[in-house]
């Protein structure tokens, strides 16, 4: 027997929970102006480097709708990946969120129990879109519309009690489902330790980033080779980019530990760039193969890796 409306809310909350997402929310298709201004903005600004693919389905973008007739709800999800890295000096590093299976596929199948519960709970099939990181949303912005977090000065979200350490998801559907939203404070008050300490000056001002100086999409994003300047700025990054969260103070508290399902590759952690540069297709699928890395291929990660080993001796540090 479906449950009433009004107990629908509650029920969801209760199944993510169980399930292992850190903060859940909901929130109507409405239009998001400012969050389209700054993302509009970007692009006119060409801070988006050479992702030439957001400059695409703007209608989308603005109106969630579009994605399908008869959109009614936007269920935002946040799951943790705050677990413990410790890097060894003098090697390269990788972003603690690439250290883990795809977090792509993990947290779909995490979105599709959980469809499959609210069906349960209404009694009926719903047409609905499970999308991670694949779809034209704003999803920080939808985020923040349903008040499961807030965006810091470092652009990313944070979520109570998790920190910006979090992957994000979402279920459009097709039926209605509300719940009160509270508002959330400015997490970041009068600290600016990620403005102050990114090192290649990618963070502009507070809440406004230039993507092509920043260490993630170099690595993860850029697909030719690099400048010399691009090549010199990523240091000692393999891949990703963790400086602007590693000094907040915000994650430094974060009671919310990292998903179980997101369980750290020892292998990955702390290999050397001539491993890399040695590394053939078989043996770059046989350590990447599930991970955020492999998505790059091995040509552009061996990139990386000639850079950093660059950087590593300008620097004087001495890979072990």
């Amino acid at each position: 027997m479906p449950a009433p409306p009004t107990d629908i809310s509650r029920q969801i909350y209760r199944e993510a929970a169980r399930i292992g997402f850190a903060a859940i929310g909901f929130s109507f298709p409405v239009s998001q102006p400012v969050a389209m201004q700054h993302f509009t903005d970007m692009i006119r600004e060409k801070r988006h480097g050479e992702m030439n693919y957001m400059e695409k389905r703007m209608d989308e973008r603005a109106d969630p709708s579009l994605l399908f007739a008869g959109l009614r709800t936007i269920i935002s999800a946040a799951i943790s990946y705050n677990y413990p890295v410790n890097y060894e000096y003098g090697l390269p590093k990788i972003s603690k969120y690439a250290l883990i299976d795809d977090y792509h596929m993990v947290v779909r199948t995490k979105l599709e129990e959980l469809l499959a519960a609210i069906e349960v709970m209404v009694g009926e099939p719903l047409k609905a879109l499970i999308t991670v990181d694949g779809s034209p949303l704003l999803e920080k912005a939808w985020a923040e519309e349903a008040s499961i977090g807030k965006i810091g000065k470092n652009t990313l979200l944070k979520v109570p009690s998790a920190g910006s350490y979090v992957f994000l998801g979402e279920i459009l559907i097709d039926r209605e489902i509300s719940t009160a939203t509270i508002p959330l404070p400015n997490y970041c008050g009068s600290c600016s330790n990620c403005l102050e300490r990114c090192p290649t000056g990618a963070l502009l001002e507070p809440g406004k980033i230039d993507a092509s100086k920043c260490i993630s999409y170099l690595t993860g994003e850029l697909k030719r080779e690099f400048t010399a300047e691009e090549a010199a700025m990523i240091d000692d990054w393999l891949f990703g980019c963790d400086l602007c969260q590693e000094v907040c103070p915000y994650n430094k508290q974060a009671s919310i530990k990292a998903n179980e399902s997101f369980v750290l590759k020892e292998g990955l952690m702390n290999m050397t760039t001539d491993t890399i540069l040695n590394l053939t297709k078989s043996s770059f699928r046989e350590l990447f193969y599930g991970t955020p890395v492999f998505r790059i291929g091995l040509r552009r990660l061996k990139r990386n890796a000639r850079a950093v080993a660059d950087n590593l001796k300008k620097s004087g540090k001495k890979e072990q």
